[in-house]
């Protein structure tokens, strides 16, 4: 592997985590900062276009609930250039908004994405997300 791919695949593996990190803290700003203006996403309800249509799609859940924890793992990153795919397992817990008595939910799945480098900076264009079990109730949405 080059010293540019390793970089490269550190560097995505950096946004990843501020991804991730930002949806649990609600920090939509760094969510909006990671993707690219007129990214993609498929994350189970059909296509979205565009970085304002899939944080709306991601606020509708995640602010209807209580505390959540995406965790990631065994990460693979290709790079061509300045761009680059990736994927990752994800293992994310959603809380209801009270307590531990309320439903919660998780899924486990893995997340396919692709990335641009932008003035140095790779940026995410697009996410599949392919979930492979759901376990809880949905009801923690609300």
């Amino acid at each position: 592997m080059s010293v540019e791919a390793m970089l490269a695949h550190h560097q995505i593996g950096q946004e990843l985590t501020r991804f991730a990190r930002a949806m649990d803290d609600r920090d939509w700003m760094t969510v909006k900062a990671i993707l690219t203006e007129d990214a993609t996403a498929e994350l189970g309800t059909g296509p979205l276009m565009g970085s304002e249509a899939i944080i709306a799609l991601i606020r509708q859940y995640l602010d209807a609930c209580g505390t959540t924890q995406h965790l990631l793992g065994n990460l693979i990153v290709e790079v061509d250039g300045d761009r680059a795919s990736s994927r990752c397992y994800v293992n994310d817990m959603h809380l209801g908004r009270n307590d531990a008595s309320d439903p919660n939910f998780r899924s486990l799945g893995d997340y396919h994405d692709q990335w641009v480098r932008i003035d140095g900076c790779w940026r995410m264009s697009h996410r599949h997300k392919h979930n492979r079990a759901l376990v809880g109730s949905m009801d923690v949405f609300g």
